[in-house]
């Protein structure tokens, strides 16, 4: 199943600018680094990249660091919380 949402903020620039559409794949099978996921943290679902996927859980960064809290600040995702993969735009 897809999900359609919104881009807030600049934590993902330059690749997802603030209002962008993207599409996603629903309960992605296989998570892995470079893949775009949406996940929900602390009540808000949030898009970052994986920069590490393990059984520990998957550790997310902004695309601009300097401008995005992630796993640099609130630590490993849990998988569970996953809710969607990117397919579009399609971000490499």
């Amino acid at each position: 199943m897809l999900m359609v949402r919104r881009t807030a903020g600049k934590s993902m620039m330059p690749a997802l600018k603030p209002g962008t559409i993207v599409i996603a794949w629903t309960r992605p099978r296989r998570i892995k680094p470079g893949d775009v996921i949406i996940f929900v943290h602390e009540g808000q679902e949030k898009i970052k990249r994986v920069q590490h996927a393990d059984e520990r859980g998957i550790y997310v960064i902004g695309d601009n660091p300097r401008l995005s809290t992630d796993s640099r600040d609130f630590g490993w995702v849990n998988h569970t919380a996953v809710v969607g993969r990117v397919w579009w735009p399609r971000l490499v």
